[in-house]
């Protein structure tokens, strides 16, 4: 007969009266067991074979079992010298479903709810699961959803399964109705709502939810209360009580806070304790909290950073400054005294490296400033970390120092890197307005085999260009950080397509480059370079490139000088309309003492050409950059011996400043003037300045700023035959090679050349003098987590191209003059996408000029190489 001594429960005390009398346990037999093995039963059982037992060692083996969270129910009986255990496991999670959750994602609540032990395949506890669903429903509350609710179902299944279903009601979040300072004297309630990140329900809370209470919020907020009461002087400012009450329906919070913002303390004297290290005039010369001024909280902690800072520059890595407060009640002073503690001098006993699984371990060791065995700088170890950032290579870098076990004077300085791709192999696709589609394949690579060189090969083709480029620089030609360059090229060019006047060109060339660091953020750098460039004009060109008319070969002409005539044949090829060719004239009767530069210096050159550059950046990031400044100015010199002798001067130059926690002002300008010399008296027109669009003056067409060209003479061909547009007869032109009839004509002729095409306006030609400038403000993108890849603006540009040698028939044409600078203000967006960068502007031409070209809406995909 089995007798049974059951435990329902942990802890249920045993009938020890009937069973007092003890015996020794000859076997162990487990049963009722489905998924746990009987080798975990046996490793938590206090008992083993041969054991002599009695009741109180049954009690010790039920709660050994039930502690190890397996089962539901034991129980213990003896049948002769057998130890019986009858056990009932807890069921397994088969399933778990999550529904009504928006605020917090299901992934969130799973990982949540698996660290507790709470997972598909795990033993179920209830207890767990009611404790999770009491937390789930506090994080509600803290986010202000007081009405959330949470309902939790276990369905029972076959095989001592169950399925876990978790059903959320969020309700919504409580708006903030009111808050209420009391106590406050020196500030009035606006000046202090300010501060506030939680504000009442306003036209824009729909956008930052600014109405919707936050405990975590509140408690920033009554920080900053806090702190600004401290940063003016309020040395006994505290805050009393903090009430946050619910309106009945749970959909509307009243905060109240109350203040004592005691009187006004001044600083009576500032003092220096401890060991500075350095000496005590460069310390005081570091302290923003003086005597006699206003005790400020935020310059004796920013004081206090700056020391320690300083020491850190001198190898005091782990020194303590704390600047303490010592108040006078009866005069209402305040003496501070900042307690130095430098600590012993660390020494850098290694410099290690790690993420970088592609970049070599060279080219990272090279950009560092702080040397292995040297004192540790706290400056040098940072400034190391922004040369990491800058080469362009990792996404992200971060440093830590630490401490050498069993030394006090020793660190190790350890980055890590986040490496991202520095190149792209393969086809790019883009399209700009005035480009148009933009097809290309490329190697470029400025990480190659990580080596920190770069290397380039490009074949790219749009509606005005197709280029072909191959180069490689090497940034550290020699170790103290002269880099090495060159490049080879050859480009094809149509420039009426990109609203320029009508010429083409074809050029090759090649160049050498090299740069030298005269400081951690300037450089200066030299090229010479080879060009051979032909000119392709048309029987369209403008008279400032080529002379018009002029005779053409083996056919008889007759010219149109007259302007009105011009039009009048423009209008009639793009009508349909009547055309009556009554005025025209021979070549005799024109003026043709116009030469274009064709005629004055040929088609083809050959130059050489030396440029010098300086630079000097300390901007955060290369791209889409939110801080520091950055300044470029370089000269080019086409060296005399060659086709074509002209001087070009270049400057560029940005600043960001922050306005606001959210805001910054950038200022960007571009200066440029270029001229002539020697044999060249004029400058190449094909080396001109050009303005509007997309880094120049937003709102503008691209390139249509500035002068405008002088148009060609336009010119019938005899004999001349037109296709009509109506039963009318086609134009005919008589002997003396006038048409006296009128007919109609189209732009599309039978037979031979009819009309030489010309613009309605004269062709944007561009200038020798380029003045840009730009004032931006950069603000967050809304709903937006990572802004690095973003950047929004809005911005006023202004500027024009100018020109020192005007023609007489040139139009928009102007020596430089402020009055004459274009000015439009707007919106823009860029974005860093996998296509290259993505770019909108939409702007409002504020001041223009007669003859110039607005455009509201710009953009622009990808990029060429």
């Amino acid at each position: 007969m089995k007798n049974f001594l059951k435990a329902a429960s942990f802890g249920l005390a045993l009938p020890i009266a009937a069973y007092a009398q003890s015996f020794v346990v000859n076997d162990i037999r487990v049963e009722g067991l489905q998924r746990v093995s009987a080798g975990s039963v046996f490793a938590a059982l206090p008992v083993r074979v041969g054991d002599q037992i009695e009741s109180l060692d049954i009690q010790s083996a039920t709660r050994a079992l039930f502690r190890t969270g397996y089962f539901q129910d034991i129980q213990i009986g003896r049948e002769n010298g057998v130890l019986v255990i009858t056990v009932r496991e807890r069921p397994a999670i088969s399933k778990i479903e999550i529904t009504g959750n928006k605020a917090i994602k299901t992934e969130d609540l799973l990982k949540g709810m698996n660290d507790n032990g709470l997972a598909e395949g795990q033993i179920f506890k209830r207890a767990t699961l009611e404790g999770l669903a009491q937390e789930l429903q506090r994080q509600y509350v803290a986010q202000g959803r007081y009405g959330a609710s949470v309902k939790t179902e276990v369905k029972e299944l076959p095989r001592n399964q169950v399925e876990l279903k978790v059903v959320v009601d969020e309700g919504s979040v409580a708006a903030i109705k009111h808050i209420n300072i009391v106590g406050n004297r020196a500030f009035s309630d606006e000046e202090l709502g300010e501060i506030f990140e939680l504000q009442t329900t306003g036209w824009l809370s729909w956008l930052n939810s600014d109405d919707k209470y936050s405990r975590e919020k509140l408690t920033g907020d009554l920080e900053r209360l806090e702190s600004y009461y401290l940063d003016r002087g309020y040395l006994e400012f505290k805050i009393d009580s903090t009430q946050v009450s619910l309106s009945p329906d749970k959909q509307s919070v009243f905060i109240t806070v109350n203040i004592t913002e005691g009187d006004i303390y001044k600083v009576s004297d500032v003092e220096l304790a401890g060991d500075p290290v350095v000496s005590e005039e460069e310390i005081r010369r570091l302290l923003l909290v003086r005597k006699g001024q206003t005790f400020s909280q935020v310059l004796m902690t920013t004081t206090s950073d700056y020391i320690t800072k300083r020491l850190g520059n001198e190898g005091y890595t782990f020194a303590e400054v704390n600047g303490m407060p010592e108040a006078n009640e009866e005069d209402k002073t305040v003496k501070v005294t900042f307690f130095i503690d430098p600590g012993k001098r660390a020494y850098v006993r290694r410099i290690n490296f790690r993420g970088n699984t592609r970049t070599s371990d060279d080219v990272l060791r090279r950009e560092m400033r702080q040397m292995e065995s040297a004192s540790a700088s706290s400056a040098r170890i940072e400034q190391s970390k922004v040369r990491l950032e800058r080469l362009g290579y990792f996404k992200e870098v971060q440093v830590e120092t630490t401490e050498v076990p069993g030394t006090s004077d020793q660190i190790d300085v350890e980055y890590t890197v986040e490496e991202q791709p520095s190149g792209t192999i393969g086809g790019t696709v883009g399209y700009a307005q005035g480009s148009g589609l933009v097809l290309g394949a490329n190697v470029q690579e400025n990480n190659w085999l990580g080596t920190g060189k770069s290397v380039g090969f490009a074949v790219n083709t749009s509606r005005y260009q197709s280029v072909v480029n191959f180069s490689y620089t090497d940034p550290y030609f020699t170790p103290d950080g002269v880099s090495r360059g060159f490049n080879v090229f050859y480009q094809e060019r149509d420039y009426s397509e990109i609203n320029l006047s009508s010429y083409n060109t074809t050029t090759y060339g090649a160049g050498l480059s090299f740069g030298y660091p005269i400081s951690e953020i300037s450089r200066v750098g030299l090229n010479v370079g080879f060009n051979h460039l032909e000119l392709g004009s048309q029987r369209n060109s403008v008279k400032e490139i080529s002379e018009s008319p002029k005779p053409i070969e083996g056919v008889d002409a007759v010219y149109l000088n007259s302007t009105e005539n011009n039009q009048l044949i423009l209008d009639a090829i793009e009508a349909g309309e009547a055309l009556d060719l009554s005025m025209p004239v021979q070549p005799d009767q024109l003026n043709t003492d116009l030469n274009g530069f064709i005629d004055l210096y040929g088609d083809a050159f050959d130059t050489w050409s030396l440029t010098t550059s300086y630079a000097r950046s300390t901007l955060n990031r290369g791209i889409l950059a939110t801080r520091g400044a950055s300044q470029r100015a370089s000269v080019e010199i086409a060296l005399p011996g060659g086709d074509l002798e002209y001087y070009k001067f270049i400057y560029t130059a940005q600043y960001f400043r922050p306005l606001t926690k959210d805001l910054t002002l950038r200022l960007r300008t571009r200066l440029g003037y270029a001229e002539g010399y020697g044999d060249t008296e004029q400058l190449p027109f094909f080396e001109n300045f050009y303005g509007g669009g997309f880094g120049s003056v937003r709102g503008f067409e691209r390139n249509t700023l500035g002068p405008r060209s002088t148009p060609a003479t336009p010119y019938l061909l005899t004999p001349l035959s037109f296709t009509t547009t109506s039963p009318a007869a086609p134009c005919a032109v008589n002997e003396e090679g006038l048409t006296t009839k009128r007919c109609y004509i189209e732009s599309e002729v039978d037979g031979d050349l009819a009309v030489q095409p010309n613009s309605r306006q004269p062709q944007p030609f561009g200038g020798n003098i380029l003045v840009e400038g730009s004032a931006e403000v950069i603000f967050p993108i809304p709903f937006v987590k990572d802004q690095r890849s973003m950047q929004s603006a809005f911005f006023i540009d202004a500027g024009n191209v100018f020109s020192s040698s005007c023609g007489v028939s040139q139009l928009n044409c102007y020596d430089i003059d402020a009055k004459y600078l274009n000015v439009s203000a707007g919106i823009g967006l860029t974005w860093i996408t996998g296509f290259g960068p993505l770019t909108f502007s939409l702007s409002k031409a504020l001041e223009e000029n007669d003859d110039d070209d607005v455009e509201v809406f710009q953009f622009s995909l990808g990029n060429s190489f």
